[in-house]
Parts: structure tokens; sequence; C-alpha cells
């Protein structure tokens, strides 16, 4: 018994002592003072699963597993002298200092001379996307967070491997974490086919817990440095034929033009990443005409960032704004600096409306997401719980002339821990386009009340606002 007791206190010193180092390691770290708050509470409060969970997800090891920031600075601005020297396209007035802002912090010019075309399911995508691919005449450069080796995806490889066998150069880009369901074969099948494929900070037991939290969220395809998509769809069954509870609601675009030359600047970038290999050149810049008139901004962030890029677009945005913000998205953990924008935005008499899906693929995230609801009708921000099915869409829409298009769900990993990609795009016609969409999905949405949404079970209530207390740690 007594030598039970004392190995029992050895254990519990021996705790002790982790979790002070790991509380002392987060403190030291000079992180935003919510997340390391969140990461002490996390550590003290929840025994053995908050050491874990730091393990696995709080550690930040950018530094020493990626690059460093001075040399993905140097690679951001590579690809610009590639490119031709952009021609000056009019904005609108109300959004120069946002234009502005993304050009000094990330490098991104105004790319004009722009046709894009939305998609809102995932048959409509992969059709054209399918029909764009058997048309490519040089290069096809993929980057996706989910692959999956199904019915859908053996479509988009049999794709790829046939311009591979007629000798365009053809590049694959993966995310080891989420493309984990697809076997090694599949992926194997496209390097047998002369295809050169990548993980994106592949996967091993020893540096688990180091690159599991860094994941490029991306969904990008250019074609020919002439025409890329964005947006929100994988390849993968679902974005066609969704959940057995619903469809899948999602939303992206397909660009043609110079716009293109954005995602073919993140895309070569990456590849560095994964295979160390610089091949930036004209080759993948050519001359283009123009083919439409929205003029934008590929805006890219992630880790390794000053500054997290996106999140300061949307912040700006939300502060420009004068008539109106449709926002949806399928998660909703915002940054406390949002929070604040959202409601000085509705309290300033600006139309806010924020979309989110009733039921959603990730119950804990949608949890967290509801504790915020009160605070936002409170302000004046009207919201809506789509019921047809579940809305991943990322689509963002300001005074029916700024549209926002991409990878990056409204939340904090978004924001400053996956490599996202966003198209800002400034065209009225466009916005009027989403703008309808927007409208169109309130067909199927039910609005809040705050006088029902107060009415709630305390107990429910609670549990939101507990969990709230990790938000920046989802």
């Amino acid at each position: 018994m007594q030598i039970n007791a004392t190995f029992i206190l050895i254990l519990e010193i021996l705790y002790l002592l982790t979790v002070i180092s790991i509380v002392v390691v987060v403190i030291l770290e000079n992180r935003n003072p919510i997340k390391t708050v969140a990461w002490v509470m996390a550590v003290v409060f929840l025994p053995f699963v908050g050491i874990i969970w730091y393990s696995i997800f709080g550690q930040d090891t950018t530094k020493k597993y990626l690059i460093s920031k001075r040399m993905y600075s140097k690679l951001k601005k590579r690809p610009l002298d590639e490119m031709e020297t952009p021609v000056e396209v009019a904005v609108p007035e109300e959004h120069t200092n946002l234009v502005n802002l993304l050009k000094n912090m990330d490098y991104t010019p105004l790319l004009g001379g722009n046709d894009v075309k939305l998609f809102t399911n995932g048959r409509d995508k992969f059709e054209s996307l399918l029909a764009d691919i058997k048309e490519a005449k040089k290069h096809i450069h993929v980057e996706y967070y989910v692959f999956m080796d199904d019915e859908m995806g053996r479509q988009f490889q049999e794709a790829l491997i046939q311009k591979a066998g007629e000798g365009l150069e053809v590049r694959v880009i993966y995310d080891s974490f989420g493309s984990r369901k697809a076997k090694k074969k599949f992926f194997e099948e496209f390097r047998m086919a002369g295809i050169e494929t990548e993980p994106f900070l592949k996967l091993t037991w020893s540096a688990f817990t180091s690159r599991l939290n860094y994941r490029t969220h991306r969904k990008i395809v250019v074609i020919d440095g002439q025409i890329g998509y964005v947006g929100g769809m994988n390849i993968a069954d679902r974005y066609i034929n969704g959940f057995k509870w619903g469809p899948w609601r999602d939303t992206h675009a397909r660009i043609e033009g110079k716009g293109v030359q954005g995602l073919q600047s993140v895309f070569l970038i990456d590849w560095y990443f994964v295979s160390q290999t610089l091949i930036t050149s004209r080759d993948y810049f050519p001359m283009l005409d123009n083919f439409g008139e929205c003029p934008m901004q590929i805006v890219n962030s992630g880790p390794l960032s000053e500054e997290n890029e996106i999140s300061y677009g949307i912040t700006q945005a939300i502060y420009e704004a004068r008539k109106s913000i449709f926002i949806q998205t399928p998660y909703f953990l915002p940054p406390d600096t949002m929070v604040h924008a959202l409601q000085a935005a509705a309290l300033r008499g600006v139309d806010v409306r924020l979309m989110l899906s009733e039921r959603s693929d990730v119950a804990l995230v949608q949890m967290v997401s509801r504790s915020y609801f009160k605070e936002m009708l409170h302000a004046g921000v009207k919201i809506y719980q789509y019921r047809k099915g579940f809305l991943h869409a990322k689509m963002m829409v300001f005074d029916h002339s700024l549209t926002l298009l991409g990878s990056a769900n409204f939340d904090s990993r978004s924001f400053d821990q996956n490599f996202e990609v966003e198209a800002f795009i400034y065209d009225n016609e466009l916005a009027a386009e989403a703008e309808d969409i927007f409208t169109d999905d309130q067909r199927h949405c039910q609005q809040i009340s705050l006088r029902e949404w107060s009415k709630r079970p305390v107990t429910k209530r609670f549990f939101e606002s507990l969990l709230r207390l990790f938000a920046p740690l989802l």
C-alpha cells in the first residue's frame, strides 16, 4: 500500500510539473491573450485531456517544421516578377482603402479583365471543371483539402491522368489530414501516371502533433494560367449527393482572366512547400486578354504570415460597409474584433444578415456558434438558420458591390491556423447575383428572434457559453 501511495504521489507531482511547464511555455509565446487564457484553462481544468489536446493542437511549430517567415515573404513576392504589369482598373471609391490595404499587406495586385461564374451545387461545378480540364493545353495545377477515392474522385483522377498522358504538366497537392480517408493507392495511381503529387505537411507518427494543427484548407484549380476555380467544394461525392438527412449547399466560382494569376501564385508557393522546387516562370503567367469586367484581388493567409491577411481584409470591409453585409458560413466562431465590427455595423444602421446551417456536420462547433447569437441579435444583426440541408457556403457580399468567395470559414482556425485563399471581387453585377443567391437561400431559412432565442432552456445556454471559453482552440 505504501508503495502504491508513493507511486501515485510521484505521478501527481510529475503531472503538476507538466501542467506548470506547459502554462509557462504558453505564456512565454506571447500569443493572443484570449488564446493564452483558453489554453491555460484547458490544461488546468481538463486533467490529462487538456495536455493531450495541447500536445496535438496547441504547439506553435511553424518555424521549426515549415519555412521561415522571411523566406515565405520572399516567395510571395517572387511570382509578381513573372506577371505582366497590372493595368489600373476602376474600383468603387468606397473600397479604395480595402484595395490598398491588401496591396500593401499581401503583395496582392488588383487584377482586372475577369469573367466570374458562380456555382451553387456540386454537380454543376464538377461538370464545368471536368469540361475545362478536357480542353487544357499546357498545364493543370490542383490543390484540395479533401480528396476521396469515391465515384467523383475517380472521375477527377481519370480526367487528370488522361491529360498527363497527352503530355501536359499536371501537379496535385492534397492535404494529408483532410484526405486521410482516401487510400494510399489512390495517390500512387496519380504518380504512376506521371502526375507530380505531393501531400501538404505529410503526417507521420513522429510529426503528427507538430503538423496536425497546420493544414491547407484551400480549394484551387488552375488550368493553363487562364482558368481557375476557387470556393468551398472539395473532391468528393458528398458535394453532389449530400447527406442522408439533406442536400449539400455550397458555393464555388470559376474565374477566367488575369485574376487566375493570383491563384497560380498561391499554388506555386505551396508547391515550393511540398516539393522544395521553385517553378515560377513566365510560362505559368501567360499574357491574357480581357474576358470580363470583374476586377479582383486573390488573398491568401496562413500561420507563416506576419498578419492575418484575410481576417484583416474582412474586418476592413465590415467597418467600411454603409448599406448591407450578407454572410454565409458553415461555422461561426469569430475573433472579438469581428464580433464588435459586426455589432457596430448593425448599430449604425447597416443591414447585417448572417446565415448558418440549422444542422451541422460538427455538432460541437455548432453549439459554440450559437453562443454568439444573443449578442448579435441584441445589436440588430439578422440571423437565419438554413433548414433545407447543410449550408457549407463561404460567401460574403458588402454594399451591393464587393463579393468574397473562397475557402475561409468565419472562425479563428481559418483566420489564424489554416492555409486559406479568398477572392475579393469588386463588381456590382456579380454582387447582385450573389445577393440573389443569398435571398433565395433565405426562403429555406428560419429567422431567429431575440425574444424566442432568449427563452431557450438555461442548461442549453450555459453549456454553449461554457464551450465558448474554448472557442479559440477549436
